[in-house]
């Protein structure tokens, strides 16, 4: 073996041996950091037509801004939020997938817990045979009297168990522009004020029991301004069908009003 190869062989051994150390301190990759989103079908993302095979009727969609946060950040999502729930069902069947590991919580959910669903299905009747102004006082007073002390258990518990994570408290927007431009509904301007005045209460309420926790607040008011039912071009659906999609948030509703808002507000 002549002497140029043997140092030759050498050099080589001596790189591969720096490169075996190289690889073995070399840090291993960062996790995900780690994201649930919880709440009911404003979260979900019913409204936007397209949702994802999970076996459940939760309506969940690809298009929801929980999914469009989480792939814009990198984050994992734990995707929770399901059509329909309540402060008691986000409590029984959601809250299981936060830990002391999780790193950011979203939460939209009261306006189940006050029926607003009802409500707008008995303003949306012609006058004569509805009971909008009863049903919106009925609504004004649980938000009023019962619902904060729902929403601060609930974000005690959401606190208790994520105990490192930043919590976001997601709200809802004014549906209304004061004109219904649907001809199967028969909402009077002034319900529409009363409507869009109960979603004010609502997410004023929602925000108090943010702030009282340390919770973050994303209030969608402002957004969602110029893009309500019947607005060119509308975030939000008007009576739809099937009537779920109704007086949801669209794809656009969800992209363009609440990804941006949720978002700036995490991290």
């Amino acid at each position: 073996m002549s002497r140029t190869f043997r140092l030759l062989l050498s050099l080589a051994s001596v790189l591969a041996a720096a490169l075996a150390g190289l690889v073995a301190v070399a840090p291993a990759a960062h996790a995900a950091p780690s994201y649930v989103a919880l709440g009911d079908s404003y979260a979900s993302g019913t409204g936007t037509r397209s949702y994802i095979s999970d076996g459940t009727t939760c309506q969940r969609s690809t298009y929801a801004y929980p999914k469009l946060v989480a792939a814009a950040r990198g984050y994992s999502l734990n995707f929770k939020a399901c059509a329909g729930a309540t402060t008691s069902t986000v409590t029984s069947g959601q809250l299981s997938a936060l830990s002391s590991s999780t790193a950011y919580v979203t939460i939209s959910v009261g306006g189940n817990d006050a029926g607003f669903t009802s409500v707008l299905t008995e303003c949306a009747k012609p006058g004569w045979m509805s009971n909008c102004d009863g049903k919106i006082n009925t609504a004004q007073a649980f938000i009023n009297n019962t619902l904060p002390g729902r929403l601060s258990t609930l974000y005690a518990s959401i606190r208790s168990k994520a105990p490192n994570a930043v919590v976001v408290v997601v709200g809802y927007p004014r549906l209304f522009m004061g004109e219904d431009c649907n001809a199967a509904t028969w909402f009077s301007p002034a319900e529409e004020t009363r409507l869009n005045q109960t979603a004010d209460l609502l997410n004023s309420k929602l925000s108090a029991a943010a702030s009282a926790r340390g919770f973050r607040f994303a209030n969608p008011t402002s957004r969602f301004v110029g893009h309500a039912v019947c607005d060119d071009p509308e975030w939000l659906n008007g009576l739809s069908s099937p009537i779920s999609e109704s007086y949801h948030p669209n794809r656009l509703g969800h992209s363009s009003g609440y990804k941006p808002l949720v978002q700036g507000l995490l991290g």
